[in-house]
């Protein structure tokens, strides 16, 4: 059998006016000081896939306009609301105050393995990623209500920053929409 592929003004994609509008699920993403701005832009790219609500961008973490975030991102960083927190600390007591459970997305004592993760679609939550080399701060650990761990089964400890968000958004988007 064969398989066109379809043209992108076949696949029906929202405007960014549109998508600004649409429902989103009850998930923000924390960039916690990832340094590499492609990294960046892929977030971007899949938080606008699957409808996250909001990126906090933390620390030294780059932000738009930015030419190396749009090589990756593709405009999603037009589409996808954001905000800059000089401290991650500040972006997490925001979120605390306004009543969402945060996860620190690390390897950690008495973390959860994401496999076994179960969310309440009435509840927010957040989700945080660290530093490509340092992952996310020991503090910020501390000040999440918990850890969701991916399993691994090969002879590396660690995924790259953009492939764990992808992972992770893409649990949460089932699990919540």
């Amino acid at each position: 059998m064969k398989r066109r592929k379809l043209k992108i003004k076949e696949l029906n994609r929202l405007s960014v006016q549109a998508y600004q509008e649409a429902t989103k699920i009850p998930l923000v993403v924390i960039l916690d000081n990832v340094r590499s701005q492609h990294n960046i832009g892929s977030v971007f790219r899949t938080s606008d896939a699957f409808r996250v609500a909001e990126i906090l961008l933390c620390g030294i973490t780059a932000t738009p306009p930015n030419v190396e975030i749009h090589k990756t991102a593709l405009g999603a960083e037009v589409a996808v609301r954001w905000r800059y927190f000089e401290e991650t600390k500040d972006a997490l007591q925001a979120l605390k105050e306004d009543g969402y459970t945060i996860f620190s997305i690390e390897q950690a004592e008495n973390s959860i393995s994401l496999e076994t993760i179960s969310l309440d679609k009435e509840k927010k939550y957040a989700v945080i990623f660290g530093h490509e080399v340092h992952g996310v701060q020991q503090a910020i650990v501390d000040a999440s209500d918990c850890c969701i761990e991916i399993p691994q089964y090969g002879t590396k400890h660690s995924l790259n920053v953009s492939v764990t968000a992808g992972i992770v958004i893409w649990d949460f988007f089932k699990k919540l929409m």
